[in-house]
Formats: structure tokens, C-alpha cells, sequence
């Protein structure tokens, strides 16, 4: 027997859109003031693991991957300013219907209306759903012609009128969702992430991983599916799946030292996955000069390239944007025209430099660029 993934999770988080789910929730320490001007309900009816909000910085147009009722995104837009955008998308109508209800509210509060929702496939972010439905109301598919027809004309969407064109987000987060995408669909939900970003674009994404591979057996509990712990990556799946995509400075950025669930031996617990889309080759041809600092005798980076401390190192521009962002803290040194330009003195130093602002108390485990 296989359970469908879709109707699972639609159906439980429906229920969680009526009427608060704690079996759906992890503790998290979100930003009260960031709070404050929330509607209760909103809050209430919330279901994370983390919070990928505090990786915002002005300006920035944001995309929430399985917005929910709402609540990141709203959080979001008070960080981003009038100059940012956030985009939430969710497949859930239900859910959906509550993160709109209080949008003309929230617009006012915030100064604008710069926070959107759409309904969409977050492993397949250029099908616009609300598209497909009118056309599907006007080309009933009725025998296999009519179905030949559909996927033509879905691709075409996909090209002409994607719903989130490529290139076109800074920061793409998430809170506890794509564990509940179907195995079979998570490597192109990982590509899509990749295609929606903006060449220096950056990723925080929460969620529950699991120390061991998930059983079959386990993965055939509708309960477990929808509750976040049957379709959880195992830890390093999760990063070398960014990784494989092609992000660079893939970082396990929060680990809860505690587990959330322990079930059949396996633990389950919240982290937070951050990396960066580089710019291409072909943007950045003009060489330049970096150093590794150390502490480590060298290291390699995801394309293989060894650096070893103390060693002058020419790059390509792209490499050198890349290796001096904050995502690597101060790891790097820039030699570039002979002279070490100045950096943070420490990876906090670079991570506030680059606008990414930290709780004021929190119990899990941050990684060096946030501690």
C-alpha cells in the first residue's frame, strides 16, 4: 500500500487552519516584537520548526515555500521595508484563506501591500495553479487528447508566464515544508529553489532532518507523513541535495541539540540549512587574490578546489564574491591588488555586516557565522 502524499498533507493542515494542531509544532523563540502586530490567529494557527525570518535583510524580496496562514511572511515584510517584497506559496486553499484574510489589515500596518500569496507547487514554482484551474474549466479533460493538450500547455505556462520567474528572488526560506514533498519530487524541488534566486541569492530553509534513513515502513504512516517526520532528510541528505544543485557555502547554520521526536530509534530534529547561489563564470571573468586564514591546515570547496592556509590563491570574481560573503564568515582574507582589504573580525562581525540579525536568546546550537 502507498499513501498519497497530497491528500495527506492537504487534509491535515486544512484541520490545522480551523483549529490549532500542537502535534504539528516545535518549540521556537520567535521575534516578539516582530509579533506584535500579528493577529492571534494567525499566530495560533502557525505550525514550524524554526525561523527563517531572522535571515531577512532590507530590500530583499522574499519567497516563503509553503506560507501557511501566513505568519513568516508577515514577519518578513516588517524586515524587508518598503523597498522588499515577500511572496508566499501554498497549495492550500484553506490555509491560504487565512494568510489573506488579514492582508488588507497587514498592508496598513506595514505602510504597503508588499506581501502577496499565491497558489502554487513548491517543488514546481512556475505552474501557476489558479491559471491551471481556468483553463481546465475550459478544456475539461475528457480522453487522451485532451490530456496530450494539458501538458502542452502547462509547459508553455511554465515558459511564458511562469508563476515565479527565474532570477527573480534575493532570499528563499521555508519553515518545516519540504519534508512533507513526496521523495520522488524533492531533488526538483531543490533545482526550482535554485532556478527562483538571483545569482548571489541566498537560502534559509527550517526544517526537520533525521539521523537515520526514514523505513518504508515509517513512510507508509499518513500520520508520521503529515507530521513532518516520515518525509524528513536524513542530515546529510539534506545539505548534499543544495549542495548537488549547485549552492555553494551550504552551512548547517542552527541544530537543535535536542531532538524533537525519537521514533523507532531514529532521532528527528529542527535545523536551519543556509547556502548561497553563486554567480556564474561568465559574469565575473576578471581574476582576483584571496587567502584561507586557516584554522584548518586547508579546505576544499564544493567544486573540489583545495585552499590551504597561508596560500596566495587567484580566483575568478565570481569565486572571490563568493568566498568574502558573509555565509563563509572571515575564513577568507582578500589579497586582491596586493593589499588585504579589511574584513570582520569574526564570523558574527561578517553575518552583521551582511544585515543577519540574531535573537536575543535562543537554546539551539548556531553555526560560527551566527554565533
Amino acid at each position: 500500500m502507498s499513501i498519497d502524499v497530497e491528500i495527506t498533507v492537504t487534509e491535515r493542515y486544512s484541520e490545522g487552519a480551523r483549529e490549532r494542531q500542537d502535534a504539528l509544532c516545535c518549540p521556537v523563540d520567535y521575534d516578539s516584537g516582530l509579533l506584535a502586530m500579528l493577529p492571534q490567529e494567525i499566530i495560533e494557527r502557525d505550525y514550524g520548526c524554526g525561523d527563517p525570518s531572522r535571515y531577512v535583510q532590507p530590500g530583499d524580496v522574499v519567497l516563503d515555500l509553503g506560507s501557511g496562514g501566513g505568519k513568516i511572511c508577515y514577519m518578513a515584510a516588517q524586515l524587508t521595508g518598503a523597498g522588499g517584497q515577500v511572496i508566499g506559496v501554498d497549495m492550500n486553499d484553506d490555509m491560504l484563506a487565512l494568510a489573506r484574510k488579514y492582508q488588507v489589515e497587514m498592508a496598513g500596518k506595514l505602510g504597503s501591500d508588499r506581501v502577496h500569496f499565491v497558489k502554487g507547487y513548491i517543488q514546481d514554482l512556475a505552474l501557476d495553479i489558479d491559471t491551471l484551474g481556468h483553463y481546465l474549466a475550459a478544456n475539461p479533460v475528457r480522453q487522451p487528447a485532451d490530456y496530450s493538450a494539458l501538458k502542452a500547455w502547462e509547459q508553455r505556462q511554465r515558459h511564458e508566464a511562469p508563476l515565479i520567474p527565474d532570477a527573480s528572488v534575493d532570499l528563499v526560506i521555508s519553515n518545516c515544508v519540504l519534508n512533507l514533498v513526496a521523495d520522488n519530487e524533492k531533488s526538483q524541488l531543490v533545482r526550482e529553489i535554485f532556478r527562483v534566486l538571483k545569482p548571489g541569492g541566498r537560502i534559509a530553509i527550517s526544517d526537520i532532518v533525521s539521523d537515520r534513513m526514514v523505513p518504508q515502513s515509517m513512510k507508509q504512516d499518513p500520520d508520521l507523513w503529515s507530521g513532518c517526520i516520515s518525509g524528513a532528510f536524513e542530515e546529510s541528505e539534506f545539505a548534499n541535495a543544495f549542495a548537488a544543485a549547485g549552492f555553494s557555502g551550504v552551512c548547517y547554520d542552527k541544530w537543535d541539540p535536542q531532538p524533537w521526536q525519537v521514533i523507532e530509534d531514529i532521532i528527528f530534529r529542527s535545523v536551519t540549512l543556509t547556502a548561497v547561489k553563486s554567480a556564474s563564470s561568465a559574469e565575473c571573468a576578471d581574476n582576483k587574490t584571496i587567502m584561507y586564514r586557516g584554522p584548518f591546515a586547508a579546505v576544499i570547496d564544493e567544486n573540489g578546489r583545495r585552499f590551504d592556509r597561508g596560500s596566495h590563491e587567484v580566483v575568478s570574481a565570481g569565486t572571490h564574491q563568493l568566498l568574502l560573503n558573509a555565509a563563509y564568515g572571515d575564513a577568507f582574507i582578500d589579497l586582491t591588488n596586493g593589499m588585504a582589504t579589511e574584513t570582520a573580525t569574526s564570523c558574527c562581525d561578517g553575518a552583521k555586516s551582511a544585515g543577519i540579525s540574531e535573537p536575543e536568546s535562543r537554546t539551539a546550537s548556531y553555526g560560527k557565522c551566527c554565533s
